[in-house]
């Protein structure tokens, strides 16, 4: 049944993974994205594929989302940067996002 289904491409797991992602990057990064997408018994590849795109946007998108204003410290900066970790981004991808953020 399931191989007449990819047969006939009713059925794909890559469609099924880009779906998945883009409704997961409007809060996460990709380190859980691909994570979430192993989990439910997508491949390596296709996961890490589609999980690999735009990271440094999402961040900051998130942080102004979730906060207002600049950093008022280095423990705001600390706070914000376990925020983004906990989320799923990369070290370069917070670095990056919270200097940007300290700039403005």
């Amino acid at each position: 049944m399931l191989n007449e289904l990819e047969e006939k491409k009713q059925l794909s797991d890559q469609r099924y993974a880009e779906a998945r992602a883009h409704w997961l990057s409007r809060k996460y990064g990709a380190a859980r994205i691909r994570r979430d997408l192993k989990a439910h018994g997508v491949a390596d590849a296709v996961a890490d594929h589609v999980s690999s795109t735009g990271d440094l946007d999402k961040a900051r998108a998130i942080l102004a989302r979730k906060y207002r204003g600049a950093p008022a410290g280095r423990e705001e900066i600390a706070r914000r940067a376990r925020f983004l970790q906990s989320r799923g981004f990369s070290y370069e991808t917070i670095r990056t996002a919270l200097r940007v953020d300290e700039a403005e």
